[in-house]
Formats: C-alpha cells, sequence, structure tokens
C-alpha cells in the first residue's frame, strides 16, 4: 500500500511539472509583446473552453429552426434568431440589411429506381438546386456514364435521349479534402448545361463525398447561357447507388433508369444579412468583418454548413467582450444570408460597402465546418501574408500549424483588395464531406470541444489582425 501511495505521488509531481514545462514552452523566445499576446490568447482560449456559449446557440439554431434554404420561412426565422442573439451578446450596434435572394423549392421527395434481373433497385436521389422538375410522371432512359464534363462534351450526339451519369470521384490521394471537392464539383454544376445542349433527358450526379453511403449530396446547379428548351433535370445519387449502378452498368449497358423530382424556382424573396459590431477604440472606421452564412440547404439541420461558422463568428466578439479586449479597429460580426446558391448577401454587402466608402481592413470567414482547429488560409499582399505567417509562434501551440496562402471564402471574397487581408478558418477536413449538403448535417454530429476551440482560434487571430495588420495608410517598422 506504501508503495503505491509513492507511486501516485510521484506521478503526480512529474504531471505537474510536465504542465509547468509546457507553460513555459508556450512563451519561450518571444518578446514582452509577444508574451502579452500569448497571456491574452490564452484567455480566449480558457474562456471559449469554460464559458463558450456557441454550442448551447448552436443547439437552438439547429433545433428550433432547422435547414434555412434561402427564401424559405425557416431562413427569415434565421434572421430574426441571429438578429436577438447578437442584441443578447451586448453588440455597440446591430441591424439588418435588405437583400433580395432566390426562392427555390425541393417539392416532394424524389424518386428513383432501376431494375436488373427482375430485381428492382432504389435508388437514394435529391434534386440539385436550381434544377428543373421532371414531367410529372417522371423520366425514363438509358443511362451513359462518364467521368468528367471534357468526357461529356467528347460523346457530343451520343447523349441524345439518354441520362448522362457524372461519376466523377474524390481524388482520394489529396489530404485536404476540398481540393478533392474541387476537382470534381465542375460536373455537378454544369452537367446539365453540357448534357443538355446535346439532347440528353437527364442527367445524375455522384455525390461529392469521399464516404460510400447511402445518403445523397445536395447543391447548387446552373443552365448557363443555354436555352430553356435545352433545361433538363438535375439530381444528386449516394455514392453507393453511384458504385453500384456503375458496376450494374457494365453487365447491363441497356437498363433503363427512372427519376422524378418537383422541384420548382420561384420569385425572388426578400431577407437580410444580419449585422452587429464592436466599435473601435482608435480607428472606429476601420472594419474587421467576421461571419458565416446563416442559410443552408433544406435536406439537414445546417449543422456543420454553417451553423457552426455563425455561432463562431459571433463567439468571436462574445470572447472580446468576456476578456475585456477592447478592439482599435471596428470589429464587425456579419451572418450572411445565400451562400448557398447565390452569394447574394456576400455581393449586397461589398456593394454598399464599396457605396458608403466604408474601410475593410481585414475578413475572416467560417465555412469549412466544425472540426478540429488546423490553421487558416490567407489572401492578402506579400506584407499581411509575411506578417500572418510569423504569428504561428503564438498560434501553433493551440494546433493552428497551417498558416497558408490560398483562398479565404466565398462571402468575404467580394471583398477582395489589394490592401484588405482576407483569411479562411480551415478545420480538419477529413470528415466534413461526410456531412455537406445532405441529410446527416445535424447538431449530433458537431463536438462541442472541436467548435469552440475553433471560436477562440478564430477569435486569437482577429485579435492580433487588430493589434498589428498594416493598412493602406501605414507604415510599420
Amino acid at each position: 500500500m506504501n508503495k503505491f501511495f509513492t507511486l501516485l505521488s510521484c506521478s503526480v509531481f512529474l504531471f505537474s511539472c510536465g504542465n509547468k514545462k509546457e507553460q513555459v514552452t508556450i512563451t519561450n523566445g518571444l518578446t514582452s509583446e509577444e508574451k502579452k499576446d500569448s497571456a491574452n490568447i490564452k484567455h480566449l482560449f480558457n474562456s471559449a473552453l469554460t464559458k463558450g456559449k456557441s454550442y448551447e446557440w448552436l443547439r437552438d439554431l439547429t433545433q428550433n429552426i432547422g435547414g434555412r434554404l434561402s427564401g424559405s420561412p425557416e431562413a427569415a426565422k434565421a434572421v430574426v434568431w441571429g438578429e436577438k442573439l447578437m442584441k443578447d451578446v451586448g453588440l455597440d450596434s446591430v441591424w439588418l440589411q435588405p437583400v433580395m435572394v432566390p426562392h427555390w423549392v425541393r417539392g416532394e421527395k424524389e424518386e428513383a429506381y432501376y431494375t436488373v434481373n427482375g430485381e428492382k433497385k432504389q435508388v437514394p436521389i435529391c434534386a440539385l438546386g436550381f434544377s428543373i422538375a421532371t414531367p410529372t410522371n417522371g423520366i425514363t432512359a438509358e443511362v451513359i456514364e462518364v467521368k468528367s464534363l471534357k468526357e461529356a462534351e467528347t460523346l457530343g450526339n451520343k447523349l441524345k435521349d439518354k441520362i448522362v451519369f457524372f461519376n466523377g470521384a474524390f481524388d482520394e490521394t489529396l489530404i485536404n479534402t476540398f481540393r478533392a471537392y474541387g476537382g470534381c464539383v465542375g460536373q455537378r454544376f454544369s452537367g446539365a448545361r453540357v448534357s443538355g445542349q446535346f439532347g440528353a433527358k437527364g442527367i445524375i450526379v455522384r455525390s461529392m463525398t469521399n464516404g460510400i453511403n447511402d445518403y445523397p449530396h445536395t447543391g447548387s446547379m446552373g443552365y448557363g447561357e443555354i436555352p430553356k428548351e435545352q433545361y433538363i433535370p438535375a439530381a444528386a445519387i449516394s455514392s453507393r447507388a453511384a458504385e453500384n449502378l456503375s458496376n450494374d452498368l457494365k453487365t447491363n449497358p441497356n437498363l433503363q433508369f427512372y427519376f422524378k423530382q418537383s422541384c420548382e424556382t420561384l420569385p425572388d424573396a426578400p431577407s437580410h444579412n444580419v449585422i452587429g459590431e464592436i466599435k473601435g477604440s482608435e480607428n472606429p472606421e476601420k472594419i474587421i468583418v467576421v461571419g458565416g452564412h446563416l442559410d443552408s440547404w433544406d435536406l439537414g439541420e445546417g449543422a456543420h454548413d454553417d451553423g457552426t461558422g455563425v455561432v463562431q463568428s459571433l463567439e468571436v466578439a462574445y470572447l472580446l467582450k468576456k476578456n475585456n479586449i477592447k478592439p482599435k479597429n471596428t470589429i464587425r460580426i456579419v451572418f450572411f444570408m445565400n451562400e448557398e446558391n447565390g452569394t447574394r448577401g456576400a455581393k449586397e454587402y461589398a456593394r454598399l460597402a464599396k457605396q458608403n466608402k466604408e474601410i475593410h481592413v481585414a475578413g475572416l470567414e467560417s465555412d469549412a465546418g466544425g472540426h478540429t482547429p488546423r490553421g487558416f488560409s490567407i489572401d492578402a499582399n506579400e506584407k499581411n501574408t509575411k506578417l500572418v505567417t510569423s504569428w504561428k509562434k503564438q498560434l501553433a501551440p493551440y494546433g493552428l500549424h497551417d498558416l497558408l496562402k490560398g483562398g479565404s471564402g466565398a462571402d468575404i471574397t467580394p471583398l477582395k483588395d489589394e490592401h484588405v487581408t482576407l483569411v479562411g478558418y480551415r478545420p480538419d477536413s477529413q470528415r466534413y464531406f461526410d456531412y455537406h449538403h445532405t441529410s446527416t448535417d445535424t447538431f449530433d454530429k458537431v463536438n462541442k470541444r472541436e467548435l469552440e476551440l475553433g471560436s477562440a482560434s478564430m477569435a486569437s487571430l482577429v485579435y492580433l489582425m487588430d493589434r498589428y495588420l498594416y493598412t493602406k495608410d501605414e507604415v510599420k517598422p
């Protein structure tokens, strides 16, 4: 028994020493200002992990409102929710910015199947956003499989009267799954435009995911400049259904595929961006915007896409206020409307910012899910890119190792300018496309601690940007 307590005491001593060493490492080799910054960043993380609000805000948004497709009653409810929440947090000012948004509706649940050797195989399917409906009795046709838009264009008139099956899969060798998504999402967006020109009856697209499952992924598509008589219905099928259909086509190349959908595009609807801000103590005319998009697709609850980004953005302001950090520039939180199928909110925000001659110093967007923080991507001039990457020594202790030049986000990109530093929050991407644009994008898929770590990561970067960024009229040593 005595030996047990001796070992236990030694273990506690070693653990305590380990903690002290970690604390020393965090500030080791830093200047006095960097040590001050590191202390404030530590406070931001401590507050997020012990007194954070983002998880409960997300619970409220997803459970009491749910999916929030632009123009829907749920999107309107989310605007009211967002305005009240910003006021509850105590931002200096809160307002709604009107914007007209697209209003596409899914209609009745879609249906799809085909028959092989007398067996009727049901296919999980969902209409793509902005697609037209099928005829009321659906469409039936032979299937022609392609792996890319280029292949479809090469086949040309062979697509006539067929259902074109776009089966381009994610490149599994790419560690960043957003790069894999970017490599094949073009077939979802433009597949109907390309195929419609050659007289195809419709298209079905393999869902944009690196997983194999039974959940179809919706998403936006467009017909481009083709005449309306060439518009054809477009839908996504689940990744497992795509695998099965591809295999069945090898032995049954003339099988008949049926699908039916009743979606419709209605006239544009009125909506709003929700905006709130903390006024800057020294340069109130200079703005750092932080945001995510309030709208989502209709199939799930819009938890990871982009409920997490919305609540994390507001928690940036909450954490600054909680820690009595008074920014010198104005911190503006924006819940953008209509990112998913039009980015009308982002475009209107940027238009009015230019019209009102607002000075934006920087923008930070969270629209990559609520998983474990990994870092940030930077779209800025060379001087500010180098500055942001230099903050790695303060951010790396929190797992933020990736400070890389790249894109920022769809909602802040319209603000792009040589003197505006745009940054995208980048959490781990490995699970994101399991849920993206599906019925499984629900609150229970979000981990509370990961979400809070993301809020603190964003707040820390905003704190540093507010203190140090080079702006158009500043020259710093």
